[in-house]
């Protein structure tokens, strides 16, 4: 299907289009034209990720002048490969002239076909594996000493690249596609997929790879300002800026470290007597500045600095951790005066720049040698040709924090807690660098890509996310679904058919009525919903609480009379396993339960499309843990520094957790499901509006405060409507599917007005 948008040809795999879809891309259309960001909220199931991609790439085509280069940014690898399967589709309705090449870049792990490498101990990562065989030092022994064993796909891909650096036809590589190509070539697919990221026009890849500043800076430091960057599924965006800058350091980090600097003493030792030149050289260049170590080879490259700004870069280190002996006495003195910290008896909390006070005052380290640690590690390993570096997570992890609270001076705050307040008697010290600012990692992504587009089904309320980032968006916009039906039926349920009130509020959530409510409510849909049902808890523990309670009870017993129990854990495969067994029951019609937990890898990552989810229960408001201390920290800088209330911040994060837990059941506008917040919190205004307004337009004033039978009745009436065959395309009424035509008429319309 091809149709215009003002000047831009647009090319859509499909013969139709809804209607929120082409409103999504023009308003798309105009954050490019405008080189500014954009904030688009589209409802679930209304083929978002086809919309973004035919716009973006059909705006490429039709400016070529502008070698603009598009970054879809993702949260899983299910993700990415769904992505690239809807780009190969998308890749056929263009015109031939236009040949464009579109890859996924993942991890070693996910790409590496060297059998030596896949099948490396337990105790050895892929990652370390990989350098084992592919350092650049151990390639030059290897040309010495052939019997040295490297990696003969990463040689062929070395070879052939210096001949040709573009490697790759033009098409769309999957990663089991450049799995196929590296073993059909002999070529390393990982490597190649880096290489190829600079002249692709499409690029996958998780949203690590643009806001960790410490994997950003390897990989996509060589990417153009004409970029157009797309954060999509990015109602979390905030926390994985947040988490990128934080660290955490426990007892046995700091003891890992100490061993870590005891193996690299003996190895500095070991260089002395054999290669002291190395050091000498290496001092040299530290002389130099860290910017004057030249560029490093492909293979060598580890993970970059978490913090340090260009500026910095160009500054010599600091003369007294120069000498790589007096760098590891300035980190033995360190990891010793944290060790003293963690034996604090209290809950201690301090901003970096008191922090960094009593540092220097206790162990003679100060600012300057903290922010340039993280790079003279880097430049150490280096030096003493140390391959594994697994090994060494525990001092680099130690490096990372320094250098952090060495840069920063807002936006953090050191946390140290002797133990966890929901288990005082198990001591289990920790000392946390806690990021409370999202806008920190995410700045340079706005600074120097022309336009950032952030896109979600949740982003409800949308105007709290440009004062969390920081940012001013040209387009800032929530879309509402066109239905021939009503085919999603969201409830607010505030009370058992007993008439007592259902909440999860700390104070009710232990309550024998509460919970008996909550399970005859679970009971009596089971028995009137076909196929599968999803409930989603506040937490692991209140879940855990809940079902054992359930079970002494007899509930569980009842409910499995009816469909069968799959439950979340915190393990993946045991998750994994449920999932495909819970599948397998709706299935073959059995119908089965899968009991979730808001936050956890299913609620932000797995479909419940069709039968697999006719009815979601959300049991409770899942707000944080509002005694932590993070939480609590984090609050208190957002009101002094954006004007944001804590317990609007607070209200925000839950119903976006909320609405994405319910989100879950509706993957198409073929397909129906219902939806139940149980808890008599949603029925206040303050709570309920904050739902995404595609949620909202569905929630009838008799579909508030209900109590269960109510409920059941009102569901059982909405699967009786949804029996019956209906008007796909909206002929009768309002237009759900535009075709080429209707379009066409749309742009003479738009065209005449003007």
């Amino acid at each position: 299907m091809k149709f215009q948008i003002e000047d831009v040809t647009v090319y859509f795999p499909y013969e139709h289009i809804y209607p929120e879809q082409h409103a999504y891309m023009v308003d798309l259309k105009r954050a490019l034209d405008a080189r500014g960001h954009a904030l688009l909220e589209m409802p679930t199931g209304t083929g978002k990720t086809a919309a973004l991609l035919s716009l973006i790439l059909s705006y490429s085509l039709s400016h070529p002048s502008s070698s603009l280069k598009f970054l879809y940014c993702t949260r899983t690898v299910h993700e990415m490969e769904k992505t690239l399967a809807e780009l190969r589709l998308l890749f056929s309705h263009l015109p031939p002239s236009s040949p464009l090449l579109a890859l996924g870049l993942s991890s070693r792990k996910n790409l590496c076909v060297n059998p030596a490498a896949l099948s490396a101990s337990s105790r050895d990562s892929v990652d370390s594996a990989c350098r084992r065989l592919t350092a650049s030092w151990v390639r030059s022994a290897a040309a010495e000493n052939p019997s040295i064993p490297t990696c003969e796909f990463f040689e062929s891909f070395d070879r052939a690249a210096a001949d040709n650096p573009v490697l790759l036809p033009p098409g769309v590589y999957t990663l089991q596609d450049l799995r196929a190509f590296g073993r059909e070539k002999g070529w390393c697919p990982y490597f190649l997929a880096r290489q190829m990221i600079r002249y692709a026009n499409v690029v996958v890849y998780s949203y690590q790879y643009l806001l960790d500043p410490k994997v950003a800076s390897i990989i996509s430091k060589e990417m153009q300002r004409e970029c157009v960057v797309v954060f999509d599924e990015a109602h979390n965006i905030d926390n994985v800026c947040i988490e990128a800058l934080s660290v955490s350091v426990r007892k046995q980090t700091l003891d890992g470290a100490s061993r870590n600097l005891n193996r690299i003493a003996q190895e500095i030792d070991r260089f002395k007597a054999t290669d002291a030149g190395r050091l000498r050289a290496e001092y040299n260049r530290l002389v130099e500045g860290l910017a004057q170590r030249g560029n490093l080879a492909l293979t060598d490259a580890w993970l970059a600095n978490p913090a340090l700004p260009d500026n910095i870069l160009k500054e010599a280190v600091p003369g007294n951790i120069r000498r790589a002996e007096h760098f590891l006495a300035v980190l033995r003195r360190l990891v010793q005066y944290l060790k003293g910290r963690l034996q604090a008896e209290n809950v201690e909390t301090e901003g970096p720049v008191a922090f960094v006070a009593s540092v220097n005052s206790q162990a003679g380290i100060d600012q300057k040698m903290l922010r340039f640690c993280y790079d003279r590690l880097h430049s150490l390993i280096l030096t003493l040709e140390i391959t594994d570096t697994d090994e060494f997570l525990h001092i680099q992890t130690v490096c990372d924090f320094a250098t952090l609270v060495g840069t920063y001076t807002r936006g953090f705050s050191i946390i140290i807690e002797p133990f966890d307040e929901r288990m005082p008697h198990v001591p289990d010290p920790i000392l946390q660098l806690s990021c409370h600012d999202a806008s920190l990692a995410i700045k340079p992504v706005f600074d120097r890509f022309q336009s950032v587009v952030i896109t979600s089904g949740t982003l409800s309320p949308i105007d709290l996310y440009p004062r969390l980032l920081n940012f001013n968006p040209v387009i800032s916009r929530s879309f509402t679904m066109s239905l021939t039906r009503d085919c999603i039926c969201p409830m607010v349920l505030t009370r058992g058919s007993d008439q007592l009130p259902v909440s999860t509020k700390f104070d009710m959530r232990s309550d024998p009525g509460v919970v008996r409510n909550y399970g005859r409510l679970l009971l009596e849909m089971v028995a009137a919903v076909p196929d599968g049902v999803v409930c989603f808890f506040v937490s692991y523990s209140y879940m855990d609480g809940i079902v054992n309670s359930w079970n002494e009870m007899g509930i569980l017993q009842d409910v499995m009379q009816h469909k069968l129990v799959f439950i979340e854990t915190q393990d993946v495969v045991e998750t994994t396993l449920a999932l495909d067994n819970y599948r397998k029951a709706c299935d073959c019609g059995r119908g089965a339960v899968f009991f979730s937990v808001a936050r956890g890898k299913v609620a932000e990552g797995i479909d419940f499309d069709r039968h697999y989810g006719r009815l979601v229960i959300m049991f409770g408001v899942p707000f944080q843990y509002t005694l932590s201390r993070i939480l609590l920290a984090r609050l208190e800088y957002l009101r002094e520094t954006f004007q944001i209330k804590e317990g609007d911040f607070l209200t925000f994060d839950a119903l976006r957790q909320a609405a994405q837990c319910v989100g879950r059941v509706i993957r198409s506008k073929a397909d129906y499901g219902m939806m139940i917040f149980a808890d008599k919190r949603y029925s206040r205004h303050d709570k309920r509006s904050k739902l995404p307004g595609w949620i909202l337009s569905h929630l009838h004033d008799a579909h508030l405060n209900l109590s269960t039978d109510m409920a059941l009745h009102i569901a059982r009436e909405f699967l009786r409507r949804m029996a019956q065959p209906y008007d796909k395309t909206g002929s009768g009424g309002k237009k759900t599917l535009l075709s080429q035509e209707d379009l066409a008429r749309m742009a003479e319309d738009a065209m005449d007005m003007y």
